[in-house]
């Protein structure tokens, strides 16, 4: 009895096998082989997939035939990280179905480290800042006992910070151990606009302008200041400038 169960068991597994073997075949061919052979030599239209996440553009492009690849990452301000950048070959490109497409994704904006800027002059760190694409903000004045006057004593934004570029870095200046005085920038050269902006962040104001001709330097060059530079003022004090402006030279010559 047990003998005849084991082969009426062994038949009916034959069958379940063979047409497990054949749904799994059909699968394949209608969904896999079919599909290729009828897309062979057809074309499709690449659709837009900048600015979706790598996921999204995947299945995006996948509806259309397309397989998506991961080609680069690079640093850019305008997309989030992870979002599709660029796309080769280009949205409403005619390719063959099965096409790759390959992705530029974004690694996010590009980020910098803060330099040191302690014990630094408000130029040398200006110009160091620059070097980093930073921006020098405004400068505040404190008694140093430590600091020589004119240096800078800390920055708000610590050294080594990792920041996009662009970003405004404010210091605090050394009055050295006097509150009384403070060093007057040298703005002597500057244009008009970036002599006054250096002034504020000083701590000092624009006073009296006069206009000279001047053929020989750019209207709206500063030719010269006073107080002078680097002599020692009340924080807050006037600047005076004189400023040159278009114009000929006259002609002593004449009468």
């Amino acid at each position: 009895m047990t003998a005849w169960k084991n082969i009426r068991l062994k038949d009916l597994r034959t069958p379940a096998i063979i047409l497990g073997v054949f749904l799994i075949l059909l699968y394949i061919f209608n969904n896999i082989v079919m599909p290729r052979y009828v897309q062979q030599g057809k074309t499709t239209t690449v659709p837009n997939v900048v600015g979706k996440t790598l996921d999204e553009a995947v299945t995006i492009l996948a509806g259309s035939g397309l397989p998506g690849k991961k080609a680069d990452v690079r640093n850019d301000k305008q997309y989030p990280e992870g979002t599709v950048v660029v796309q080769n070959p280009p949205a409403g490109a005619e390719v063959k179905f099965g096409r790759g497409v390959y992705l530029t994704v974004s690694g996010g904006e590009a980020l910098v480290a803060v330099p040191s800027l302690r014990g630094r002059s408000l130029r040398d760190a200006t110009f160091a800042l620059e070097r980093f694409t930073l921006v020098m903000g405004s400068a505040t004045y404190q008694v140093s006992e430590e600091y020589p006057q004119g240096t800078i004593i800390d920055q708000d934004t610590p050294e080594n910070s990792k920041v996009p570029g662009g970003r405004v870095i404010n210091v605090t200046v050394s009055q050295g151990k006097s509150a009384d005085q403070v060093p007057v920038p040298d703005v002597t050269k500057k244009t008009f606009s970036e002599a006054e902006r250096i002034l504020i962040q000083a701590g000092f104001r624009v006073g009296n302008i006069t206009y000279q001709v001047n053929a020989d330097l750019l209207p709206n060059t500063v030719l010269e200041q006073s107080p002078k530079a680097g002599e020692s003022t009340p924080a807050g004090q006037a600047v005076d400038l004189v400023v040159a402006q278009k114009g000929e030279k006259p002609n002593d010559l004449q009468n």
